[in-house]
């Protein structure tokens, strides 16, 4: 079986979705519950910025992976048109999320996010505002990944 460099640019990239969103759907649905139901409300927030330092190298890596692995396939495989096509709006929504995701990893958390985490006046709400953006994101990750797993199998 030989391996070309569009299909490990697939592998890497279906490996790099399944690390950035399990771990964003394990953070949402799982460490944030935890925190909500072990913590007191103006503790929440410090509590998750606290953890969060331990998986946010993790994230950066697995969306810059996505992204890269993401590019090369559309370069590659000259599939630049699909987005001036209706049918590929899986191609939009992957693209949509990838860049909010990089824009709240690498422009937002370091320029203000981290520092209104550490020095928030109002931690239970902006604990609160958090999770639903977390759930948000979430349930967006969802329906696209499904997706683009029915329009990359020809389904849509």
């Amino acid at each position: 079986m030989i391996f070309d460099d569009f299909t490990i640019a697939r592998v890497l990239h279906v490996v790099s979705v399944v690390g950035w969103i399990g771990g964003v759907w394990f953070v949402t649905f799982v460490v944030m519950p935890a925190i909500a139901k072990s913590e007191l409300p103006e503790e929440r927030l410090s509590t998750f910025h606290h953890i969060e330092q331990g998986f946010s190298a993790q994230a950066k890596a697995w969306v810059l992976l996505a992204g890269a692995s993401g590019f090369w396939m559309a370069w590659r495989g000259e599939m630049w048109s699909r987005f001036a096509e209706p049918g590929y709006w899986w191609m939009h929504a992957m693209l949509a999320l990838w860049l909010a995701f990089f824009v709240m990893l690498f422009i937002a958390e370091p320029l203000f996010l981290h520092r209104r985490m550490a020095h928030s006046q109002t931690p239970e709400r902006d604990f609160r505002l958090m999770v639903r953006v977390h759930q948000i994101l979430s349930i967006a990750a969802l329906l696209t990944t499904l997706g683009a797993m029915a329009g990359a199998h020809g389904i849509l």
